[in-house]
């Protein structure tokens, strides 16, 4: 029965889909990254009422003909459950969904696949709900059977190791597996519970139910679940009127979204014209004459810097008032088209101003586009005049042929040229003379054309879905409506540089000549060569001193390629055109770091940019991206622009927060239309939203109201899909034809862009659907590596080979790279998403516009036999190393001069304080995201600036997939390599030096004597001056039946100061007892963990080994950030020492006392999640190469060599504490501790993050009465592992949240958001007590709070005879006499608020006011 039961389970859960819910945060590289925080709601009267009305529904006749004799009432579980499974449909157009639930009946779990359509009644919603639900409990199987049988419990990642679900949906009352809810936390976004008040008989009949919600906090704000809350509350509330209502068309808006999100009835200044842009710039030419307008940049001649000619105000208006007069002298009639054979150029400036002028309608051909589309988009446009630029060329004669034979032309300038004088030329005549030189005398006169807000000013092409391009007209409004706003809100203004980089026949060239026009600003124009020469162009905008830029994404990666000029001036770049990645923006930080990049949303039909996402310069906000996702949103509507996502199944309902739909453009600014009359009707639309709304009040008047049609109410139909935040920034989220299906499964080509991007290799990437040569689609993504030393790790030997358009056929030389890239979306995407072929690309073709050309990239086939080629590495540079050894100069306290490369950072007068600040100095040099842990991997100027390199090249990670380590690319500073290699030579690997280290134990090792538990003992202890040392101390010589005297181990240059450093640490802790001395029960020899033989004289030694009959090692060097090698000869050859001691002489009991830190791995949380605890016998195998820390890797190490001590006749045991907090009587603590630091820097931010981890935190006493039972009473046997563990666990949240009870002025934020909270504070003030644990905070803070739990039988066992107290822990109660102690010792500030909701407790006899640190050796 149970074979078929699999069987069927099984056979259910195929073909899994992967559900993506929008996220506020970026999805964590590590999936295995959480913060757990939680959200508690009561569900309003209003919709417990609907619940018990959904409850009471009759299906009626409508289930007449079905077999449903025994159709249960769906409970408040169900419907609640049917009304989360639509709303996940709604969030991600998903409609087969898995989600992980409890069963009322069986302790086994359910995973329950539901199906949802958006045409389904939200009554078959449920009944499928009842339906699944039931054969899932018919069916139940324990949940690691399912997995096995799935294959989805492999320690190495697959195609089918992802999560079976991301979301988990509980009855409170139920109660499934603790350990599928422990292994199943990480890899959730969401778990609900249920929770139903229990109630009397006199209580309403409307049921009381509250929902709690546990949430990755990385990924969701407090925003995100209120939203989900009120949502599903407005879903059940509209299902309760009408149970049959179609799922994908309820309204799910809440009246507090209603407020935040566009009003589609509201007024957008339809009649707010600002004037046609001819006449702004007529005005600033009059006002402005002799100012600078336009700046030409000359290609440059040999070893000459570049030639430059400026042109005026005054001699632009007059160059194009002689030709506006010349278009309307030769028969050009209002908005008749004028085509422009164009480059850019200043010529490009006036052809355009004086075609407006005219009253005529312009049009852009770029000679780089192919003769048959050039003579496409004049057929389309149907010109009456022709400009030729002279620096364009001569037309092709297939296109001048068209001309003549199929267009009606009536006036054509042809060889327009803007002489170095001013002097406007336009090419001979047929007689003989120039076209425009009889017009000279018009230089001064507007042509005086009326132009309105409806007057059709560009004709631009975009793509139409049958291969002909279609025209868009754009009237006059929208050139200078959003001008004033913009300068106010960007800063834009007389004083600005603009540049001219935008494709010449793609409409933002418009914005790049229009907007400097409108203000009085200057244009600067590049060459060819300026935008075309790797790294040219940011060289050219530095010297020019640019400080306005637009850029599609595309020429924004041609700009950084290979760049190394940095352009202080750039303040604002504006993106338009294509998604921006967070890596585009990077990559721009790098080389301008006050520059705010405003990513841009709009279409040619929408004729502007009508909405923006500012990115703040690196310099005024560091942390900005760190927090924002891979795709930059398109962000808010601009001044009288609204971004209304629409429901795509039914358009009168306007998307809520959250759900995918359609993205509107409703705005005054749209264009006219397309001139096919039919396309126009079908993409621009009258507002249905204002149908009802009163007349608009039309207020144009004069001259300009002739060319008006009135207010038109007009929403463009993008085609785009998006969704609202919770803010009301709207994110693009993918094109409706984007979201292709193949084999079935519905993919989204964005997504797999967006994480192939994140490759540490890959510079610029597009993934397309292609027809193979069986005519089957498939994925195909094409890229372009970074090219340098790390990528010729990958490459083969295969010959080198470039087709005639220069793309690398290199998919055989880099099949290795290729395999990695394959491995690295394997963890990211489900594997039908993953493409079949990948490409590799010496470059991508862009067309003129600046995109990427997808007809020009190479059809598979092609790709598969095209020959390889290899990618050479570009000369070596040393920037990075010389601008690292300045921040070093200035932060290093006396900094040898010069610096050399190859020397530590802490060899030469660093630390740890001084090497965060080194980090973020790093940070803000080079706008990286750099690991807060890289100096103390790469201490050399010399690796680190190979490190920096890579992370500038890379962006978003390290090194190739799988390694933590950081590539070298083509920028290898002089020395970078042979340092690494040195780095490399000295780095221990920990589980080797393991290996090695066995043959320095014995063959075997004598047991304790069999008189030791019935014998008083002399112990000798190590780590006496540590702060648990002391507590140990105190309580071994508390035990005077048991434990005659103690020699202390103490580091110190004499026996005399030995005692001295002892009695002043113990005497800080509130633990000297000088009695211990005058009775001769406590010794201290002075010596050192690290030396041979701890440093003692032979006959101390032998001494020592005969008189003790216990150790305890409790010393190490204790710091967060060192490497294994520094801390492994105090703490694992330290080690071996004792064991050699304690085999010497006297047979003696050893205990060792190590810490959770040897664990700290994620085997071990999960297998704490599958086992209830890490075991006490486990053989620490888990944590053989995962460990991060060297404190925890050098634990690792000394507890193997133990273990293999005891299995050869060691006796003992072995000590594993968490964290260990202060006294629990006297409150004493140590206060060079993470915890407290965390407790300081909180109160000092004013902040405390929203952490629903558990934190295994104890007081001293406990442990060190642990510690010294297992010493004075241990179990029988070989050695064995104690574990110290808290019962009940503190979380963060309640030990944090302890702060605000007892007075303090802190509240709690949300993780992501205190992180960056945090991490500006410390940039600003650089004081907060957490700044030297930084590394820990920023970057691993998250995981290294997921702690495992631990099963302590063996100490329990131990403690039990001698104590009721078997566990200790922090409770409020205990953490308010901490803060007390930690106040009067001046460690913190006093609670400040007047009426605290707890008093802080007055303490008795404080018996110490001072902490000394925590190690001791």
């Amino acid at each position: 029965m149970a074979e078929e039961r699999l069987q069927r389970v099984v056979a259910r859960l195929q073909n899994l889909p992967s559900i993506s819910l929008p996220t506020d945060y970026p999805r964590p590289t590590s999936g295995k990254r959480f913060v757990e925080a939680a959200f508690t709601a009561d569900l309003s009267e209003q919709t417990c009422l609907s619940l018990l009305k959904l409850a009471l529904y009759n299906e009626g006749e409508e289930d007449a003909e079905e077999d449903v004799p025994n159709r249960k009432t769906p409970s408040a579980f169900h419907l609640l459950l049917s009304t989360f499974s639509v709303l996940l449909h709604r969030y991600t157009g998903d409609t087969d969904l898995v989600i992980g639930s409890s069963s009322a009946s069986a302790r086994e779990p359910l995973i329950l696949r539901l199906a949802v359509n958006p045409d389904d009644p939200f009554w078959a919603v449920v009944r499928k709900v009842q339906q699944v639900e039931s054969e899932a409990e018919a069916d139940h199987l324990p949940y690691d059977t399912i997995m096995h049988a799935l294959g989805r419990d492999k320690a190495e990642p697959t195609d089918n190791s992802g999560p079976l679900f991301r979301v988990r949906f509980f009855d409170e009352t139920d109660a499934p597996q603790e350990t599928f809810m422990q292994s199943t936390s990480s890899t959730s976004d969401l778990t609900v519970f249920v929770i139903r008040q229990q109630e009397s008989s006199r209580s309403s009949l409307t049921p009381h139910i509250s929902l709690r919600i546990l949430y990755n906090s990385l990924l969701f704000t407090p925003a995100r679940l209120t939203c989900i809350i009120d949502q599903l509350s407005v879903l059940l509330r509209k299902a309760a009127a009408n149970p049959l209502a179609q799922v994908g068309a309820v309204p799910l808006l809440t009246p507090a979204q209603r407020a935040t999100l566009p009003d589609p009835t509201a007024d957008l200044n339809w009649c707010d014209f600002k004037g046609a842009i001819t006449d702004v710039f007529s005005r600033n030419a009059r006002q402005w004459p002799d100012r600078p307008c336009v700046v030409q940049c000359l290609p440059p001649t040999a070893g000459a810097p570049q030639e430059k000619r400026t042109f005026t105000y005054a001699q632009i208006l007059h160059a194009s008032n002689i030709l506006a007069h010349q278009l309307l002298q030769g028969g050009v009639q209002r908005e008749e088209v004028v085509m422009v054979y164009a480059y850019r150029s200043v010529e490009l400036v006036i052809a355009v101003m004086a075609i407006l002028k005219a009253g005529a309608t312009f049009s852009v051909i770029d000679p780089a586009y192919p003769p048959s589309r050039q003579t496409i988009y004049l057929k389309v446009a149907q010109p009456r005049a022709l400009i030729v630029l002279k620096g364009a060329g001569k037309i092709n004669p297939s296109v001048r042929d068209f001309i003549n034979t199929e267009l009606n032309i009536r006036v054509e300038v042809p060889a327009l040229e803007l002489l170095a004088d001013g002097k406007i030329v336009g090419g001979t005549s047929p007689s003989g003379e120039d076209v425009l030189q009889a017009l000279a005398g018009l230089a001064d006169t507007d042509p005086g054309v009326v132009l309105g807000p409806d007057s059709v000013a560009t004709l631009s092409f975009t793509s139409g879905s049958t291969g002909m391009p279609k025209g868009v007209r754009g009237r006059h409004y929208s050139l200078t409506h959003f001008f004033p706003w913009m300068g106010e809100r960007f800063g834009l203004g007389e004083h600005s540089r603009f540049t001219m980089l935008s494709g010449i026949a793609h409409d933002p060239v418009q914005r790049d000549m229009f907007t400097p026009l409108f203000f009085g600003a200057q244009l600067y124009v590049p060459t060819a060569e300026d935008i075309g020469t790797p790294g040219r162009l940011a060289e050219w905008m530095a010297e020019n001193e640019v400080t306005v830029t637009h850029l599609t994404p595309a020429m924004g990666q041609l700009l950084s390629a290979q760049a190394t000029a940095q352009i202080p001036a750039l303040r604002n770049a504006f993106f338009v055109g294509d998604i921006l990645t967070k890596r585009d923006c990077l990559r721009l930080q790098a080389l301008a770091k006050n520059v705010n990049i405003i990513n841009m949303y709009g279409t040619t039909e929408t004729q502007r940019a009508v909405s923006y996402f500012l990115i703040p310069s690196v310099s005024e906000d560091p942390t900005f991206l760190a927090a924002q996702k891979d795709i930059m949103p398109a962000g808010q509507g601009m001044i009288d622009v609204q971004l209304l996502v629409v429901n795509r199944n039914d358009r009168n309902v306007p998307c809520a927060v959250g759900e995918v739909g359609e993205i509107y453009v409703r705005s005054g600014g749209l264009a006219e239309g397309y001139s096919d009359l039919d396309a126009t009707a079908e993409k621009f639309v009258m507002n249905w939203f204002a149908e009802n709304a009163p007349p608009r009040p039309d207020t144009v008047t004069g001259p300009a109201a002739e060319f008006w049609k009135g207010v038109r109410d007009r929403m463009y139909r993008s085609g785009d899909l998006g969704r609202y935040l919770p803010d009301g920034i709207v994110e693009c989220t993918g094109r409706a034809d984007d979201q292709v299906k193949i084999r079935g499964f519905r993919i989204e080509l964005g997504e797999i862009d967006t994480h192939l991007s994140q490759h540490p290799l890959v510079r610029e990437n597009v993934t397309l659907v292609r027809r193979d040569k069986d005519e089957e689609k498939i994925l195909v993504s094409y890229f372009v590596p970074i090219s340098g030393p790390a990528l010729d790790e990958y490459a083969s030997d295969a010959a080198e080979g470039e087709d005639e358009k220069g793309l690398v056929s290199g998919m055989r030389r880099y099949r290795k790279l290729i395999k990695d890239i394959r491995e690295h979306l394997k963890t990211k995407l489900p594997s039908y998403s993953v493409p079949t072929l990948f490409v590799p690309l010496k470059r991508m073709p862009l067309n003129p516009n600046g995109k990427i050309d997808k007809p020009a990239l190479p059809f598979p086939d092609t790709a598969q036999v095209g020959p390889a080629e290899a990618t050479r590495p570009g000369p070596a540079v040393s920037s990075t190393e010389e601008a690292l050894r300045a921040i070093w100069g200035r932060i290093l306290p006396n900094p040898p001069s010069p610096l050399p490369l190859d020397e530590s950072f802490f060899d030469l007068g660093g630390h740890s304080i001084l090497a965060t600040r080194l980090i973020f100095e790093i940070r803000k040099a080079f706008a990286i995201d750099a690991p807060l842990g890289l100096v103390f991997d790469r201490p050399t100027i010399g690796a680190l600036a190979a490190a920096v390199d890579a992370l500038r090249n890379a962006d978003l990670g390290l090194g190739g997939s799988g390694t933590s380590t950081p590539a070298l690319t083509e920028a290898d500073p002089a020395g970078a390599t042979a340092a690494l290699q040195r780095a490399a030579a000295k780095k221990v690997e920990y589980s080797k030096d393991y290996e090695a280290l066995l043959e320095k134990l014995r063959p075997s090792y004598p047991s304790a004597p069999t008189d030791y538990s019935d014998k008083q003992l002399t112990v000798f202890l190590t780590g006496a001056t540590g702060f648990l040392g002391a507590f140990i101390l105190r309580d071994l010589l508390a035990r005077q039946t048991r434990v005659r005297k103690v020699i202390c181990l103490v580091r110190a240059s004499s026996a005399e100061k030995a005692l001295e450093r002892l009695r002043d640490s113990a005497e800080g802790r509130g633990v000297w007892d000088e009695e211990w001395v005058r009775a001769g029960r406590l010794e201290v020899v002075k010596g050192d963990l690290d030396q041979e033989q701890f440093g003692l004289e032979k006959q101390t030694w032998d001494r020592v080994a005969l008189e003790a009959d216990a150790i305890i090692h409790n010393g190490a060097l204790v710091h967060w950030v060192y490497p294994y090698e520094r801390l492994r000869p105090a703490n694992v050859l330290g080690t071996l020492t004792a064991v050699e001691l304690a085999s010497s002489g006297t047979p003696k009991q050893f205990v060792f006392v190590s810490s959770t830190s040897a664990i700290d791995s994620e085997y071990y949380v999960q297998l704490s999640s599958a086992r209830g605890g890490v075991p006490e016998d486990d053989d620490l195998e888990g944590a053989r190469n995962e460990l991060k820390s060297g404190y925890g890797q050098s634990k690792w190490v000394a507890e193997k060599l133990l273990f293999e001590a005891g299995r050869r006749g060691l006796s003992g045991h072995i000590v594993r504490p968490g964290y260990v907090v202060g006294d629990s009587e006297t409150a004493v603590t140590n206060t060079d501790d993470f915890l407290w630091r965390m407790v300081k820097g909180c109160i000092q931010l004013g902040l405390i993050p929203d952490i629903n981890n558990t934190v295994n935190m104890v007081p001293v006493d406990y442990v060190a009465r642990c510690t010294s039972l297992a010493a004075t009473a241990p179990l029988a046997g070989p050695l064995r592992v104690l574990h110290v563990a808290a019962y009940p666990r503190p979380t963060f949240n309640a030990f944090l949240g302890a702060l605000a009870a007892y007075g303090y002025g802190v509240s709690r934020a949300e993780y992501v958001s205190w992180r960056r909270a945090l991490e500006r504070h410390v940039l600003d003030a650089q004081d907060n007590a957490l700044f030297p644990l930084l590394h820990f905070v920023l970057d691993d803070l998250p995981t290294s709070t997921r702690a495992p739990e631990l099963d302590d039988t063996n100490m329990r066992a131990v403690l039990k005879p001698h104590t009721d107290k078997v566990n200790g822990t922090v409770d409020d109660e205990l953490m308010g006499k901490y803060l007390a102690w930690l106040v009067e010792t001046g460690f913190l500030p006093a609670p400040n608020a007047e009426t605290p909701e707890k008093k802080l407790p007055r303490l008795q006899n404080v018996v110490a006011t001072r902490a000394v640190g925590r190690s001791g050796n």
